[in-house]
């Protein structure tokens, strides 16, 4: 004989159940990763870089994250519905930059901060821009990088520069956003390779 009890537990289960049969379910997030540097450069002729590590750049809470971020309107930050980056921000730019120096072809004696690999020379510094702002009404990649090479037994600086590049949206969808992001650090990656093999 069912128990008063009994029956009051089993009809909450049942409306939970059917409670959770009619939520709505969340849409799966579409995950990004930077566009790949485009293949076929010839490696630069040079002498050999001594030993480098590329170092994940310090960044602000709101950049150091897998949010894709956009300024649509003066300071105020928001992100991306629905959509991500596969890493955060200054981790896909520390790959980035390991990225362009490999096929420069100059700095054979590569690691990452990620590795526990020792080198003569680091390269560090901040990433103090990584979105999308709205200029002028149209979308538009910022991305701001200050480096510095640092010798790793003195800690003396070397070398400090800021880069910052920007790269004119063609569009204004996602895939096109993550597309103009992949150009805008291909460049400052690039720039960022020629300034440290000028650095003895």
């Amino acid at each position: 004989m069912m128990t008063p009890l009994l029956r009051t537990a089993l009809v909450a289960a049942s409306l939970a159940l059917t409670a959770c049969s009619i939520l709505p379910k969340a849409d799966p997030l579409a995950v990004y990763r930077l566009p790949p540097l485009a293949s076929g450069a010839t490696p630069a002729s040079g002498t050999a870089y001594r030993a480098l590590r590329i170092a994940t750049p310090a960044a602000s809470r709101s950049i150091d994250s897998e949010r894709i971020l956009v300024l649509p309107e003066g300071d105020v930050i928001k992100s991306y519905a629905g959509v991500r980056w596969g890493d955060p921000a200054p981790q896909l730019l520390r790959d980035r930059l390991l990225d362009a120096f490999q096929a420069d072809g100059r700095f054979p004696r590569l690691s990452g901060d990620n590795a526990n690999i020792a080198a003569e020379v680091e390269l560090d510094g901040a990433l103090t821009a990584f979105q999308t702002e709205y200029r002028h009404g149209a979308p538009t990649v910022v991305i701001v990088y200050d480096a510095r090479l640092v010798d790793t037994a003195t800690r003396q600086q070397l070398a400090a520069r800021r880069f910052a590049v920007v790269e004119a949206v063609a569009g204004s969808k996602v895939p096109e956003v993550v597309s103009a992001f992949g150009s805008a650090s291909a460049r400052l990656a690039g720039e960022v390779v020629a300034w440290a093999a000028t650095v003895r």
